[in-house]
């Protein structure tokens, strides 16, 4: 059955009115056993008053998001609690106590030193060639999955950390019940960089089959999510928690209009680690990810969403509610988090880690051919890449036809580039690095930013914050091909590492729990997020284009439409860029696609949309207007659909 999440006072009173009688239910005999034999009897679920979630509320996430809020996330520290066996106001590792083995000292120099070393680095580049970094603010979210919604916000969201040690692991993967459970949230923008400028959005409130009985907010971290053609986001998959990984059978739907969150039927198999894609019809296609028996059982079972038997909505008032059904060929990936890429031939292209798992996906006859093996140099011993990215290459007015796989391996600085069916490698970048974003620009070059030795390495050993520095450092990408070093970021940024371009033009940068732990100089204020912003250097070099209006109203492919601008004898270019969702170095929906200039009267030009759905998917897009030296304009969103107005594909 689907159903949206209750407010926070809606959930607190139900779980108040629920511990009334919760000992009647079984499912409370699964509570974990008191940390130790002489501890005191447990605070049971159905113990906790009021007057506790009162005294447990935080001032400062009373002010960041509000009374309710603040109180549900009161609560959820009790009850967390509650089921592991804590005393009344004891101290749990993730609360930052005094036995968490990483003081709050330490914290503060390594940021003061991060901070220092960042200004001393980036003083040698000159905005107006390499860009510069320019606000850091803290976070209530991880930033571990992220996607620019059509709204112009940001969602961010993960999970409720089980630990604020950095050289532990703070998400509870291995962990079932109550605790195993996922956060969301809103960045606005418009609003500045403050607490008011956040806005919890939690999951739905889930039970999963874990053999606890435990509700909680869905753990949909290390998900997979794409972009729906009426601009909302599916999410697929999550922790279902135990057995070193195992995959939840979550489908959620985010509506960025209302700001809530859907659950729809589960999928036939759980999923830790997927990867989702939205192909030309419409229609999204989940691969891969850890099965419900955990670690080690990736799922050959492709699944597509809406089931084939429902029609693909394309309109932003109607949240898609729909099951999944199977795709007619099995993807076996050995490994996870695949790169997925719908390409202008409407092919699915699943570009796996390991070097031989490398296929073509038709969506109309749902079948599965062999792509020939990318030619990695990996090191001896080493059976596939790690997580890196991978783009899209703009195509110009067709859409993209080829792919550059650049990240994942720590000893090899070469990228491969897919095209015509055939590998070839193509120009270095100055080293390897996993953990990396590689960003298509506006302007066609590629940005990469964040990176790491391994998953949870940063060179001196995992759970090592000590990160290796040259992990900080950019890279571009020119439109040659050629690459070259840029200014470092502020924190070092590996696994679990995001970033996406917002409509002006700049990039925030988040992501990386360990790395904003291990440097929150305030681990118990409750915003153990942060984010950073990027100017790139078209934004330092003067005036840009203006783009003043575009058609708020969906547009059909190979249509004429019109935008007015200010500037219209320095406009040379228009573009479309898909918004960024994306985690695990995974985003399978960006792209740039050219618009053709085909008429001019004064401050109106004439633009062509994309010919087919092939070239661009349907869905939301940022148009970009450029001058001679690429400098974009502010971006205005559109909307592409195969018909005039709402309705199906």
């Amino acid at each position: 059955m689907s159903r949206t999440y209750p407010s926070p006072r809606a959930r607190l009173s139900l779980i108040l009115s629920a511990c009334a009688i919760a000992s009647a239910l079984a499912t409370t005999s699964a509570l974990i056993a008191p940390v130790s034999a002489g501890a005191a009897p447990a605070v049971s679920q159905e113990d906790i008053t009021a007057a506790q979630i009162q005294a447990e509320v935080r001032p400062a996430e009373r002010a960041a998001f509000g009374p309710e809020e603040a109180e549900y996330l009161a609560w959820s520290r009790l009850e967390y609690r509650a089921t592991h066996g804590l005393r009344p106001g004891a101290k749990t590792r993730a609360e930052g106590g005094p036995d968490d083995g990483y003081p709050n000292p330490m914290r503060i120099r390594r940021l003061e030193m991060l901070t220092a070393t960042q200004k001393a680095t980036n003083d040698r580049f000159d905005p107006k060639v390499f860009g510069k970094f320019t606000t850091y603010f803290p976070s209530p979210d991880y930033g571990d999955h992220i996607a620019l919604l059509p709204t112009g916000k940001v969602l961010l969201f993960s999970f409720e950390a089980i630990q604020t040690d950095p050289t532990k692991e703070p998400a509870p993967t291995n962990i079932i019940g109550a605790a195993n459970a996922g956060r969301a949230y809103l960045w606005d923008p418009t609003k500045g960089t403050g607490t008011t400028a956040f806005k919890a959005v939690p999951p739905p409130m889930v039970q999963l089959d874990d053999g606890t009985g435990a509700v909680r907010p869905a753990p949909f971290f290390c998900a997979g999510h794409a972009f729906l053609p009426n601009g909302m986001l599916g999410v697929f998959g999550g922790n279902l928690g135990g057995n070193g990984g195992a995959g939840a059978k979550l489908s959620l739907i985010f509506d960025p209009w209302k700001e809530t969150w859907t659950q729809n039927p589960d999928m036939s198999v759980g999923r830790w680690y997927p990867s989702v894609v939205t192909g030309a019809d419409g229609r999204q296609l989940i691969m891969s990810g850890q099965s419900d028996l955990g670690w080690g059982t990736p799922t050959p079972v492709v699944e597509r969403f809406p089931a084939k038997s429902v029609p693909v909505t394309t309109d932003p008032n109607q949240v898609p509610r729909a099951p999944v059904d199977r795709f007619g060929a099995d993807a076996p990936f050995t490994t996870d988090y695949p790169q997925l890429f719908s390409l202008n031939d409407g092919k699915i292209y699943g570009l796996g880690r390991t070097p031989g798992e490398q296929w073509l996906f038709d969506p109309k006859l749902e079948t599965r051919t062999d792509l020939p093996a990318r030619p990695d140099n990996l090191p001896a011993g080493v059976t596939s890449r790690n997580y890196g990215s991978a783009v899209a290459l703009p195509g110009g007015f067709k859409g993209p036809d080829s792919v550059l796989v650049l990240g994942g391996d720590r000893t090899d600085p070469n990228t491969y580039q897919l095209s015509g069916g055939q590998w070839s490698k193509q120009q270095p970048r100055a080293f390897g690095r996993t953990q990396d974003d590689t960003l298509i620009m506006p302007d066609g070059t590629l940005f990469t930013v964040n990176g790491a030795f391994d998953i949870r390495d940063y060179g001196n050993g995992p759970y090592n914050p000590n990160a290796d520095l040259k992990y900080r450092q950019t890279e571009f990408r020119d439109i040659q091909g050629n690459w070259k070093l840029g200014p470092v970021q502020r924190l070092p940024r590996g696994y679990h590492s995001n970033a996406v371009i917002l409509p002006d033009g700049r990039v925030l940068i988040t992501g990386d729990e360990l790395q904003q732990i291990a440097n929150n100089p305030d681990i118990k204020s409750g915003m153990n997020g942060t984010i950073e912003i990027y100017e790139p250097p078209y934004l330092q070099t003067g005036n840009r284009p203006t783009l003043e209006s575009a058609p708020t109203g969906p547009l059909n492919y190979n249509k004429s439409f019109t935008v007015t601008t200010t500037t219209p004898d320095r406009v040379t270019r228009a573009v479309l860029l898909a918004p960024i969702t994306s985690t695990h170095s995974v985003d399978t929906g960006q792209r740039q696609v050219e618009v053709q200039i085909t008429g001019r009267n004064g401050g109106q030009l004439t633009l062509q949309t994309p010919p087919l759905a092939a070239a661009a998917p349907p869905g939301y897009y940022m148009l970009f207007l450029l001058d001679a030296a690429g400098v974009p304009s502010v971006a205005k969103w559109i909307k592409l659909e195969a018909k005039e107005s709402g309705g199906n594909i």
